[in-house]
């Protein structure tokens, strides 16, 4: 598994607890986080630059990216 930026997995795990892990929900909690940078001034210029993309043809990495967040996480 690669490694995960840390504000990137942060920026996620966020989002997860404002809104919970399931999809397509948090796919909306990321989108409006991000549109209003909520989450240390985070937009999706930014996101995109870390590896994360909300764009709907890469709704699969996102998804990757989301369950290795929450991995790491849960592995303390």
């Amino acid at each position: 598994m690669n490694s995960l930026d840390p504000q990137l997995r942060d920026f996620i795990l966020f989002c997860v607890e404002r809104r919970g892990g399931d999809w397509p929900a948090l796919y909306d909690e990321m989108a409006t986080v991000s549109g209003q940078h909520l989450f240390r001034g985070l937009g999706y210029t930014e996101l995109k630059q870390l590896g994360l993309s909300l764009a709907l043809d890469g709704l699969d990495e996102t998804i990757q990216l989301v369950n290795q967040a929450i991995a790491q996480e849960e592995q303390g």
